[in-house]
């Protein structure tokens, strides 16, 4: 088993956002994990990225745990991620962004022709290649996502945490997105663990789909068990819908 969460809880003062969670992810998966607004799913993927730490609980990779480790270092055991909400040093090129990701993973490492080399490949792959020389904070919101994207590759991960990586992107730039993200998991190998509130996204791209409400987990299976689930069904649309 590649990544194990186990009994994970996340409190802040009196609120509980995540309750008790456990679920597994083999190498290779494509897990969705859904919810409605403020089912603690980013808090979910913060945990895991080292950037909170669990109040109780734990997370394990290839058997180690790593919570409470620092975000670089989890990131350099083979964790990256993108954010619900865009981040990117926008005085930075695109091209000088993706090549931060590449020298992430050596310290001190010196900017040659295989590092670029690399970076050049991981814009090619994400459809940035021609906006190399663009500043990051000139790019639209959907390449600003493409670009987190990139830099996230280009620290090598083997698990990829996606957080709403298709928000308010239109059905042409969110067909694209699925293909590039099955790419990604088929050709690369990839783990994906994707926060998604576009269903047509998360149906079609993910395995297995769990489901969380009020930060605990109601629902786990396929994407058919899921949709068809009467706790699912009454998170979502309201008891009278069940």
């Amino acid at each position: 088993m590649l990544l194990q969460v186990e009994g994970l809880s996340k409190t802040f003062g009196g609120v509980t956002a995540v309750r008790d969670l456990s679920f597994t992810v083999s190498a290779g998966e494509r897990l969705g994990i859904i919810g409605p607004n403020g089912a603690g799913k980013t808090t979910t993927f913060n945990v895991i990225s080292g950037e909170y730490r669990p109040t109780a609980g734990m997370v394990r990779l290839d058997g180690a745990r790593i919570d409470g480790l620092r975000p670089h270092q989890i990131n350099r055991r083979g964790i990256a991620r993108t954010f619900q909400i865009v981040r990117v040093f926008g005085t930075l090129t695109v091209a000088e962004h993706v090549l931060i990701g590449v020298l992430s993973r050596q310290p001190g490492l010196r900017v040659g022709g295989r590092q670029e080399e690399e970076a050049e490949e991981l814009l090619r792959l994400t459809g940035l290649e021609r906006f190399r020389d663009t500043l990051a904070r000139n790019l639209t919101t959907a390449s600003k996502k493409r670009l987190e994207l990139a830099t996230a590759l280009a620290t090598r991960p083997r698990v990829l945490l996606l957080d709403e990586l298709m928000a308010g992107l239109n059905p042409v730039e969110v067909e694209e997105s699925m293909e590039l993200l099955r790419r990604i998991n088929e050709e690369r190998g990839i783990t994906l663990i994707v926060v998604e509130h576009v269903m047509k996204a998360i149906m079609g791209l993910c395995y297995r789909i769990i489901v969380m409400h009020y930060g605990a987990k109601i629902a786990e299976g396929t994407p058919q068990e899921v949709t068809s689930n009467r706790r699912v069904i009454e998170a979502y649309l309201g008891e009278e819908y069940a």
